[in-house]
């Protein structure tokens, strides 16, 4: 079965724009991924601050392949991807990160449902 990871991200209420529209704007980075299997951005709705981002893999290969090649060279080893999603700068500057800290969860699918 597959497997998910989940991005936690805590996100002062002052960056939450910065952070959604950085997300934004990274639209087709990991579509293309081999395995890639689903992508959501969770904002939180009371008592946190923290978002998630829920991907879905075929496998660990898939995500690992996608981390050391596609992700990596879109941060080009910079923080913005892993604390605040995909921004731009000026030029040769890298942008603050929206988020203040980062934690990665990783789970296999072990049942699943759909709609009838």
């Amino acid at each position: 079965m597959s497997i998910v990871k989940i991005n936690v991200l805590a996100v002062p209420a002052e960056q939450r724009e910065v952070l959604e529209r950085r997300f934004a704007s990274r639209a087709g980075a990991v579509e293309g991924s081999d395995g890639f299997e689903w992508f959501e951005l969770l904002r939180p709705l009371e008592g946190t601050d923290q978002y998630l981002v829920y991907t879905r893999w075929r496998d660990e290969e898939a995500f690992q392949a996608w981390m050391e090649g596609p992700m990596k060279a879109a941060h080009q080893g910079g923080q913005a991807g892993q604390a605040g999603g995909a921004g731009h700068g000026g030029e040769g500057e890298r942008p603050k990160p929206a988020a203040t800290g980062s934690t990665l969860w990783s789970f296999e699918v072990v049942q699943q449902a759909s709609p009838k």
